[in-house]
């Protein structure tokens, strides 16, 4: 497993770890100028949830591959943060939110895969 699917699992472990739900993780490889090689969206339903699901990401990329975001912005209102962790970017969104900006129909290229939501 590379270093790169290393980290997509290991984020979408801390996001459902605090229930964060409709998991979408977007290979973005073959898709030229694209600004990172993977997308993971989910959504929190509530800017608690939100600002705790990124948390969780933040603590479990940290503690088990030692990785560290470069930049997280969006955390003052927590209605969509994003993580920029090189190859990989992850958005955290409120539901509306998320519909409104409808990320996942951007990247029609991409190969998309959808994980179950874990109750």
């Amino acid at each position: 497993m590379t270093q790169v699917s290393q980290l997509v699992d290991t984020i979408t472990k801390g996001i459902q770890e605090k229930k964060g739900r409709q998991i979408v993780v977007a290979d973005l490889a073959r898709i030229e100028g694209a600004i990172a090689r993977y997308f993971i969206i989910c959504e929190g339903n509530s800017p608690s949830q939100v600002e705790a699901i990124t948390e969780s990401v933040s603590d479990t990329a940290r503690l088990q591959l030692g990785e560290k975001p470069v930049r997280v912005a969006g955390l003052d209102n927590a209605q969509w943060v994003a993580m920029d962790y090189g190859d990989v970017m992850v958005h955290v969104f409120l539901p509306d939110v998320r519909q409104f900006y409808d990320l996942e129909h951007l990247w029609d290229d991409a190969d998309i895969s959808q994980l179950p939501d874990v109750d």
